[in-house]
């Protein structure tokens, strides 16, 4: 009989019904059903109602210390939580007038028309997550990206005008991976991005892009260097053509990763 801290192991098989002389440190005797005294001395393969077909141990409570490990303690994930590095919902609140005033309307999600809730947007307020604003409803036409922080003036977004029709919360990512070609249908020369690239001209010498490929993450492609120009969300997927991404030309200057650094 093998000893383990704190509890005993016994084999079934070793045990006897009958055995008066049980340790007392093995404690209360585990309750079997009886056995007819006659079935003594039958065949193995006599029927018995406690007795296994196949060898097991029990452990039995011992007067010795216990010694266990604390299982990990996890969080419970419950409707209400949010998985660990994942951000909270979004929340963005649109102002028909310029420094957070007149009429406004506070969002949570993607919305594919906000026409009726506001006539004209000229201030926004971020308080959560990273969001695309169009300038048309069903996330068509000039697209914003906008980070947390606040926007008095549409300005501040590099809006051409006071219209958002439709909002799109981006989707938080750990990493971020995207390949980026020369040609369409992923030909020509490629490289692949980790990081922001502020000048695809300066450290490529590229000055269009007609096809890429999105293998991690969320980005932002812009028209011109720096960060500016005409704005595009690029989601996980493949975009074999310039329209697929929705440019009217393969103009890049610059792209930059999805992240909400605060």
């Amino acid at each position: 009989m093998s000893q383990i801290t704190g509890f005993e192991t016994i084999s079934i098989a070793s045990v006897s019904d009958s055995n008066p002389n049980t340790p007392e440190r093995m404690g209360p005797k585990p309750t079997m059903s009886p056995v007819d005294s006659d079935s003594k001395g039958k065949k193995e393969n006599t029927k018995r109602p406690c007795s296994p077909r196949a060898p097991f141990v029990l452990f039995l409570p011992t007067q010795q210390r216990s010694c266990y490990i604390d299982p990990p303690r996890c969080r419970p994930h419950t409707l209400n939580s949010h998985p660990p590095g994942q951000p909270a919902m979004g929340k963005i609140t649109f102002y028909e007038d310029r420094g957070f005033q007149g009429r406004h309307y506070e969002c949570s999600s993607d919305h594919s028309n906000l026409q009726p809730y506001f006539s004209r947007c000229n201030s926004v307020r971020v308080d959560s997550g990273c969001w695309m604003l169009y300038e048309q409803p069903n996330y068509s036409g000039c697209q914003y990206f906008l980070r947390r922080g606040e926007y008095p003036d549409y300005q501040q977004w590099m809006g051409l005008s006071d219209s958002v029709r439709s909002c799109r919360l981006i989707p938080h990512a750990g990493s971020h991976r995207i390949r980026l070609y020369e040609r369409e249908d992923y030909r020509g020369q490629m490289v692949e991005f980790t990081e922001d690239c502020p000048s695809l001209h300066d450290r490529f010498h590229f000055n269009e892009i007609h096809s890429l490929n999105v293998l991690e993450g969320s980005w932002v492609l812009y028209e011109l260097p720096n960060y500016r120009g005409r704005q595009y969300l690029l989601r996980p997927g493949e975009y074999r053509r310039y329209h697929d991404w929705g440019a009217m030309n393969a103009r890049v200057g610059s792209l930059r990763r999805v992240m909400d650094f605060y």
